[in-house]
């Protein structure tokens, strides 16, 4: 499609959330978009109303805006072009429809369910691949009219189908796979374009919306391959220019080796669970964006200003995109990492609550304890929901030692070392890190104990944990009261008298 502004668009239909491989769609469009100062529109494809859903289209849109992507056009932003859903735009598809019957390059079909499905079946058992035959081969023009006439007084209400032409090639430069063609006989015969009810069907509403929206590249899944032919149909059949199509590689599950489905439930597969496990979007956005498409060189953490300015089609994967939970977890832990402190603590406090550890309105002390806490866990944390198991130590009470704890605390100085800071900490001013930490060095210096035999013994009897954050903050963050009493129990299972 000849155009001097690049125009691309995202059409998702309002049935669910919204889907990693629909959100990668939308990410490359936008990137593509921004990268050529030229238009990124949102139009929602909404005609199949059964499988619509309350809000789905609210959800699409709160999504896309929490992964940091904006559109120039849409329902909430009209323009030129609009309307910007499907089911408001039926007085353009309708007059075009007539214009193809008019023209005789589609036609009313009255072949009921019933008979499709048993046409279907009886090919499948020949071998055949299912297809429409078409219903008036061999009639005159009177013996059709009569045709239709039956049906109707049945009260049958036809499809109208585009009439394909035999042994024609359908073919396409993708951005992605190259040159692709197919031929017009295994594409399934002539297709509905619009349905019984009179709404139009996808592949026909995409043209025209496409063409009349003046969309001058068209980026999306791979399962879309086999559309374009029946689409390329409808440009023909109008003598439309067809605009540029590229076709993004599958995603799989790297676990399974498996296309991403929506039924495979070893993945989460929606944005907004990641959304709810505190994931942040900057994230999302970025590892998204690499699951199929390579920036140039090993750098793998980008700005959404950086994948902007080096966005380029051409390389796009042609291999499937491999899914991998844990890369994933790893590009969050990188921003968590590097994050704004207050955000983090937000959505640490955020899951804490979900998870009744902390009060739903905590007050300025438990927030700053909490914060704390995150501050603990944030070099480590993949995601805010992890706080949840790692920081269950300042929440639970205890259980009995583990058997690699108890070994551990077989060291012939571990009740030495103990004893001297139980008694200690019980005579602290101020229970704080800064004031642990002295003890713990004064003890080292009085007994001459160092290292592990040092710490291990500490850590262990007081957070009831092999492995953990800093020990002088997290001893500070369970609390002197808490803390005391960890080291009474943990004298009790050693047999130590204190």
């Amino acid at each position: 499609m000849a155009s001097d502004k690049i125009r691309v668009r995202y059409a998702p239909s309002p049935t669910g959330h919204l889907h990693i491989g629909n959100a990668r769609t939308a990410l490359f469009n936008y990137l593509f978009a921004r990268h050529n100062n030229g238009t990124f529109v949102l139009r929602i494809e909404d005609t199949d109303t059964k499988r619509n859903v309350k809000d789905g289209e609210k959800s699409q849109m709160d999504n896309l805006e929490w992964l940091g992507i904006d559109w120039d056009e849409g329902p909430d932003k009209p323009g030129e072009y609009g309307p910007y859903r499907q089911s408001e735009r039926r007085d353009i598809y309708e007059p075009l429809i007539q214009e193809l019957i008019d023209k005789d390059l589609a036609y009313e079909s009255y072949m009921t369910e019933d008979e499709l499905s048993a046409q279907r079946d009886e090919q499948r058992a020949n071998g055949e691949a299912p297809r429409y035959i078409y219903e008036y081969e061999g009639m005159t023009a009177d013996q059709i009219k009569a045709s239709k006439e039956a049906a109707k007084a049945k009260g049958i209400k036809p499809v109208i189908r585009l009439r394909v032409p035999h042994d024609h090639l359908y073919e396409w430069d993708d951005i992605v796979k190259g040159k692709v063609s197919f031929q017009s006989d295994t594409i399934g015969g002539d297709f509905v374009i619009a349905k019984r009810d009179g709404m139009p069907t996808y592949n026909f509403a995409v043209v025209v919306d496409d063409h009349m929206m003046k969309i001058t590249h068209v980026l999306r899944g791979d399962d879309h391959v086999a559309n374009t032919p029946k689409q390329l149909a409808v440009y023909d059949a109008f003598g439309w220019e067809a605009p540029v199509f590229g076709h993004m590689s599958l995603i799989i599950n790297t676990a399974t080796g498996k296309k991403l489905s929506k039924r495979d439930e070893t993945v989460l597969q929606f944005i907004e669970q990641y959304r709810s496990l505190g994931y942040l979007p900057n994230a999302m956005f970025n590892f998204i964006t690499l699951l199929g498409w390579s920036p140039v060189g090993e750098s793998e953490i980008f700005t959404k200003k950086q994948f902007i300015k080096m966005f380029d089609p051409k390389r796009l994967s042609k291999s499937p995109a491999s899914f991998d939970n844990k890369k994933l977890e790893w590009v969050n832990n990188q921003y968590v990492k590097a994050g704004n402190a207050d955000q983090i603590t937000s959505l640490a406090i955020e899951q804490l609550i979900k998870a009744d550890r902390l009060p739903k309105n905590p007050s300025k002390e438990k927030i700053e304890w909490a914060r704390q806490l995150t501050n603990l866990y944030k070099q480590q944390m993949s995601y805010a929901a992890e706080m949840i198991d790692l920081s269950s130590v300042f929440f639970n009470e205890p259980e009995s030692l583990d058997e690699d704890s108890l070994n551990e605390m077989q060291q012939e100085t571990a009740p030495v070392v103990l004893k001297e800071f139980t008694q200690k900490i019980k005579e602290l001013p101020v229970f704080d890190a800064f004031n642990i930490q002295s003890v713990i060095m004064q003890i080292q210096k009085e007994t001459g104990i160092r290292g592990r035999k040092l710490y291990m013994p500490i850590r262990i009897a007081t957070t009831r944990e092999m492995h953990g954050p800093d020990l002088s903050p997290s001893i500070e963050l369970i609390g002197r009261e808490k803390v005391l009493a960890h080291l009474d129990k943990t004298f009790a299972e050693l047999g130590i008298k204190f």
